[in-house]
């Protein structure tokens, strides 16, 4: 998984590849080469006193050092510059295709997984890329070349080298293989302390209301001792890798100096072979060790390779048609048909058979109690989700069938946890219409009931609003949010419990604003409140997924039970009648 994926990524680069080849190759031969002149010097120029030979093969020797100085900066430097478009690629491509989930999928993953698959893992695959880039080139050519280079010095010690590689190659075998586990718990308990740390940002307000600032800090104290206990048992491995290399190297020097001084006191050798054996040997064995750097990171790389496959692999449920419904009608209707919906693995569905109408300019509430299935129905709309069973149809057209921007564009929707993106309050409106004027954001600003407080504001409509809206409070970030889908002037608009933050006299104004400015729009509303929904054309009573009754509010006070329960437990039964 992990040699597929660097394929893939790598071969848009070709050029930079090939670049790092040739520079790679160039200052391995350049440092293959030294040595034997070196020998050469020792045994023609030092030697005999030949002062000419030396300035020769000299000048060639500083000539060789400075070009594998200049071909080695250009090796990295061109590594570094794939590596970072690789990690960059690797990123766009995991976003865009988390962008494409649905809900299952989003889900399935769990955003603190999915936030460390985007960062943590890319990462490890991106250092293994700069480190293939530096290394995986010039290692493998420096270990054969400095075999041949050897035997070409002398052939007598060679079984030094048949012994000292495959020694070294096969406990950094052992090692490497040993480690693969706890890298993978690592990035899994990685994803854990990420999850931590996420609830209680998100949580601080719960977390400190309810004094569990201990329990929390004994969390994440768990969470980053898994993490620590991880790298602690890779980490013991890691180090023991390199006493055991350069254990191999110190014998393997000695062996070819023990022995070689024999070679040479019987003349079968001269002392500057020797010296350039010695040389060859221990560039293999570097070559070698440079490899272990390699085999340290591969284990991590390929887990993290495994984890960012998984997402890349990973089809959305929410399939695409192939031949798209590119224009829909400005009717504004949505026609729900039989529909049914369960969740993957769910013993039994969650809504069940349901069929109803709205059409535009009217006004179509859904009431119900917890867990009946009111966000679920509302998400059918907007294809968060794909039925399981029977149809749901915007303007005519199947939302299987249209094309999702297309669909998009007709619908506003503002859900039941509003969320600000960190920007101004503009940035925010105009995240449902790029191109709408300031006169648009505060036209919609007065209907949603936001006017005033935005312009108490000290940059009005440019002050900056934090993350997820922290820095305004509950109601006011509901405001916002029905603003933006305001400012995208939709066919249909869908409010997911919307009005929940506001009080009495400010779901009052918004609903008679909404009511007299924005005509012609399809709502569908899901509502606790049965205040809220005391106008609406038709009122929809959902109980365990199924709609057990129907009409205006005047009609259900007479004819529904369900209902009528709903509004004792909230109006007064003046406020009732």
């Amino acid at each position: 998984m992990l040699w597929k994926l660097l394929v893939t990524s790598m071969r848009p680069y070709g050029r930079l590849l090939w670049g790092v080849v040739l520079f790679q190759l160039a200052q391995s031969i350049a440092n293959l080469y030294l040595p034997s002149l070196n020998a050469d010097l020792i045994d023609k120029g030092v030697t005999k006193g030949d002062i000419t030979h030396i300035w020769h093969d000299g000048a060639i020797m500083l000539t060789l050092s400075l070009l594998q100085i200049v071909c080695a900066i250009a090796a990295v430097y061109f590594g570094a510059k794939m590596a970072m478009k690789v990690g960059r690629d690797l990123r766009a491509k995991i976003f865009g295709r988390v962008g494409s989930f649905s809900e299952n999928e989003v889900q399935k993953f769990g955003a603190p997984s999915l936030i460390t698959r985007t960062t943590n893992d890319v990462q490890q695959v991106q250092m293994l890329v700069l480190m293939s880039a530096t290394l995986m080139i010039s290692a493998p050519f420096m270990a054969i070349g400095g075999v041949i280079m050897a035997l070409q010095q002398d052939v007598g010690l060679s079984w030094i080298m048949v012994v000292a590689i495959p020694v070294l190659l096969g406990s950094v075998g052992v090692i490497v293989t040993r480690m693969v586990p706890h890298f993978r718990r690592m990035q899994k308990r990685i994803d854990a302390i990420n999850r931590v740390l996420r609830e209680q940002l998100t949580g601080i307000r719960v977390v400190r209301a309810f004094v569990r600032e201990p329990v929390e800090r004994d969390r994440f104290a768990k969470a980053n001792a898994d993490v620590t206990e991880s790298a602690f048992k890779a980490g013991r491995l890691m180090v023991t890798m390199f006493p055991v290399v350069m254990v191999v190297l110190n014998l393997s020097s000695i062996a070819v100096i023990w022995f070689g001084a024999s070679r040479i006191q019987s003349g079968e050798m001269q002392i500057g072979a020797l010296f350039a054996f010695l040389t060859y040997l221990l560039q293999i064995l570097m070559a070698v060790m440079m490899a272990t750097f390699l085999f340290i990171m591969v284990p991590r790389a390929a887990v993290a390779a495994d984890r960012i496959q998984e997402v890349l692999a990973t089809e959305s449920s929410v399939v695409p048609p192939t031949e798209p419904v590119t224009a829909l009608s400005a009717q504004g209707t949505v026609e729900f048909r039989d529909v049914t919906f369960s969740y993957p693995g769910a013993e039994k569905p969650v809504l069940s058979h349901l069929s109803f109408t709205a059409t535009r300019g009217t006004r179509t509430a859904i009431v119900g109690s917890t867990g009946a299935g009111k966000t679920t129905l509302i998400n059918l709309i907007p294809r968060l989700y794909d039925v399981t069973g029977g149809e749901v149809l915007v303007d005519g057209v199947n939302v299987r069938d249209a094309d999702l921007d297309v669909l998009w564009s007709r619908l506003g929707l503002v859900p039941q946890r509003p969320y600000l993106f960190s920007g101004s309050v503009a940035s925010n409106l105009r995240y449902g219409n790029p191109d709408a004027t300031d006169a648009e954001l505060w036209d919609a600003l007065e209907i949603a009931q936001a006017k005033q407080f935005v312009t108490e504001m000290p940059e009005g409509i440019e002050t900056e609003v934090a993350q997820g809206g922290t820095t305004v409070s509950g109601g006011q970030r509901q405001r916002l949010s029905i603003a933006r889908a305001l400012v995208r002037e939709p066919e249909i608009l869908i409010f997911d419990d919307s009005y929940s933050a506001l009080d009495t006299a400010t779901d009052a104004r918004l609903r008679a604003a909404i009511r007299a400015k924005v005509k012609d729009v399809t709502m569908i509303v899901v509502a606790q409140r049965v205040s809220s929904i005391v106008d609406a054309d038709q009122i929809l009573v959902l109980d365990a997924g199924k709609i057990v009754d129907r009409g205006t509010h005047s009609e259900l006070l007479k004819s529904s039970e369900t209902y009528r329960e709903i509004v004792s437990t909230q109006l007064r039964a003046e406020d009732a009648a």
